[in-house]
């Protein structure tokens, strides 16, 4: 622990004169990761219609198919991260990630009604996604100075989050001018994917500047392994130890369709409230995670979330569903990027890819064990004593992460040219 010029015991102390810009760098990947997201999004908002109604997949068929793949997600970033730090290659795997995902819409129109051109399809979006999130990541962190990366993260996660807004409309409004041309949707989808690479070449650097690191004993050894940082070690246990009590998204949005027996084709509308309340926080949760201390702001995230739990506990009503997505679009926004700030500074630059990816991987992996823990608790106790005992276990894991988490470490000292 230390004491920050503005006398908060974790914030990170602030650079004299540093420029309040958000890099160049961030803006670009943020314009990319929209455009992305509108055709990605477009996708997932049609698929479940197009499988299940339009070709026949039963529910269980289409579940099987989307969490196979979402779990391979996880563990390709690993690749993902591992290629990008071999010579700082962070562009160019990246770009092969969004490539990837882009084709995989072509691979969804030439599939026509074959199952398996679908499943190759899926796999390959769920690859490309995989393989460019850590890289993107460490873009973003090494394009600044790091007492701004919550700012950064913040500012970028809006963008993403905009786009992910976009696309579902956008799918619609084909389906609506096509009458429900599904394909029409994919190859409007496969050129808004292909326009996001085309972004990224044009206006992403090759290189960034990677900022002063705080100094170390094992400075001069090339790519330390990240996991014997101590920091980083805690900020990846703590995340973990979090992911496990996540119950997932899924359910508290079926939960609250239940309370209020809502017709089953709100769901879908659930989450846009989520997202429209995450992008209007993200950035102010950035800068304030900058100013109070990222690993205060991340538990803070998360004590949203366990509010949102216990709002469930209670009669639904509608003001209860406006709680419950304000509460679940502010958890996102002070965890989301802010993680990511807080873990960058452990990591060296060389392996800031490969660290961050570890790190997504082993909360996405801990959180699909406690959506599927829930979903366990749910079947054999009912709804309302499972939701009682993620309420429990999401406040033994705040108190555990609290003294798990490490201090956020010093910033680089102000040497480094501000980027642009």
């Amino acid at each position: 622990m230390y004491l920050a010029a503005n006398g908060r015991p974790d914030a990170p102390p602030r650079t004299p004169g540093a420029r309040r810009r958000v890099p160049a760098t961030v803006l670009a990947l943020g314009t990319v990761s929209l455009v992305t997201d509108v055709s990605s999004e477009m996708v997932t908002a049609v698929l479940p219609l197009y499988l299940v109604l339009g070709l026949g997949l039963t529910p269980l068929q289409f579940g099987f198919l989307d969490g196979m793949f979402n779990g391979a997600t996880a563990l390709v970033r690993l690749l993902g991260g591992r290629l990008a730090d071999r010579r700082g290659h962070h562009k160019a795997v990246a770009g092969a990630g969004y490539l990837l995902s882009a084709l995989s819409r072509l691979g969804l129109l030439l599939a026509g009604g074959a199952t398996g051109g679908i499943a190759a399809a899926l796999a390959a979006d769920r690859l490309g996604k995989g393989i460019r999130t850590a890289p993107r990541d460490a873009l973003i962190s090494l394009s600044g100075p790091p007492e701004t990366l919550g700012r950064s993260f913040g500012v970028h996660r809006t963008m993403d989050t905009t786009g992910a807004l976009l696309g579902p409309l956008a799918a619609f409004a084909v389906l609506w001018a096509t009458a429900d041309a599904y394909d029409a949707v994919f190859a409007v989808s496969f050129c808004t994917g292909l326009l996001g690479v085309l972004l990224l070449v044009v206006y992403v650097p090759a290189a960034v500047r990677r900022p002063a690191a705080r100094p170390a004993p094992r400075a001069a050894a090339p790519r330390p392994p990240v996991l014997r940082d101590p920091a980083f070690r805690r900020v990846l246990y703590a995340s973990a130890v979090l992911g496990a009590a996540t119950i997932g998204d899924a359910f508290l949005y079926l939960l609250l369709l239940r309370g209020l027996d809502l017709p089953p084709a709100l769901f879908t509308l659930l989450p846009l409230g989520a997202a429209a309340v995450y992008l209007l926080l993200a950035v102010p949760a950035g800068r304030i995670a900058d100013r109070i201390g990222r690993r205060r702001a991340f538990l803070v995230g998360h004590c949203a979330l366990l509010g949102a739990y216990v709002l469930l506990l209670a009669p639904v009503s509608p003001p209860t569903v406006v709680g419950v997505l304000a509460l679940l679009g502010g958890f996102y926004a002070a965890t989301d990027g802010v993680l990511m700030a807080l873990a960058a500074p452990a990591v060296p630059a060389a392996g800031r890819a490969g660290g961050l990816a570890v790190l997504q991987t082993g909360q996405a992996l801990a959180r699909l064990l406690g959506a599927a823990g829930f979903g366990a608790a749910w079947t054999l106790w009912g709804p309302r004593p499972a939701l009682w005992a993620a309420a429990l276990v999401l406040g033994a894991a705040l108190a555990a992460a609290s003294r798990i988490l490490p201090a956020d470490p010093p910033a680089a000292s102000p040497t480094a040219p501000e980027a642009p």
